[in-house]
């Protein structure tokens, strides 16, 4: 039987139900405190969500981030014979406020997958969640400058080398441009403006990483928008 360990949540409200319905009956809330869910389904549907911390989930540490977790263990399937995994050490970590999941199984150690699940989650939170911006007078975090390409106009010298994905610290340019991109309904060229880049520089950006594509794609399918291949 798969063990279940409990954390507690941090103080989020779920403004919508989790119905499968496509058209929930909105619920008036401060923009400043507005966040946005991409759905796991896949079809695009938006849910909204509000809390009163305004966390950024994916900046949070390890520990801040379990609290708002369940985590199960559980045997995963495998090769047989003496090598086979006996014991429950793949890892399934759940994501309270949102309902995302994400699982390791690849290791024997229960650590290890524990320490892989976190960071998958961490990414799904970067690629699902949005955090509502305001573009008047917007300027780009530092977190997103660090993954422009350095011919954007407005990247100083102090930002330091274009990062990528293999970089840990990419999931939270990747958030903070899918929040801008969301911002714009989904405009590419509308974003680019906003970036100092043309519209192909940051095509070519989005189009470098497979999960960062799925995401607009995804987003811009939400928005009645065609994806970008």
């Amino acid at each position: 039987m798969a063990h279940c360990l409990h954390f507690q949540q941090l103080g989020l409200k779920i403004l919508f139900s989790s119905s499968k319905s496509l058209n929930p009956s909105p619920i008036p809330i401060r923009r400043r405190a507005l966040q946005f869910l991409l759905s796991n389904t896949g079809c695009g549907n938006l849910r909204a969500f509000s809390s009163s911390l305004n966390n950024k989930y994916i900046q949070l540490t390890d520990h801040e981030l379990m609290a708002q977790c369940e985590m199960d263990t559980f045997k995963a399937s495998g090769p047989g014979g003496q090598h086979r995994n006996k014991r429950e050490s793949a890892v399934r970590i759940k994501h309270l406020p949102t309902g995302i999941i994400a699982q390791a199984v690849e290791d024997r150690s229960q650590h290890k997958n524990r320490v892989s699940a976190l960071a998958r989650l961490r990414t799904l939170l970067a690629l699902k969640v949005r955090n509502a911006i305001n573009l008047d007078g917007y300027e780009p975090p530092l977190e997103l400058l660090r993954i422009l390409p350095e011919k954007s106009t407005i990247r100083g010298p102090d930002v330091g080398p274009q990062i990528g994905p293999n970089n840990a610290k990419f999931a939270l340019g990747m958030q903070a441009l899918l929040d801008l991109i969301f911002a714009v309904d989904g405009s590419i060229s509308d974003a680019a403006k906003y970036l100092g880049l043309s519209t192909g520089a940051l095509s070519r950006l989005i189009l470098s990483d497979d999960s960062l594509r799925a995401a607009v794609n995804e987003l811009r399918t939400s928005k009645g928008l065609k994806p970008l291949k």
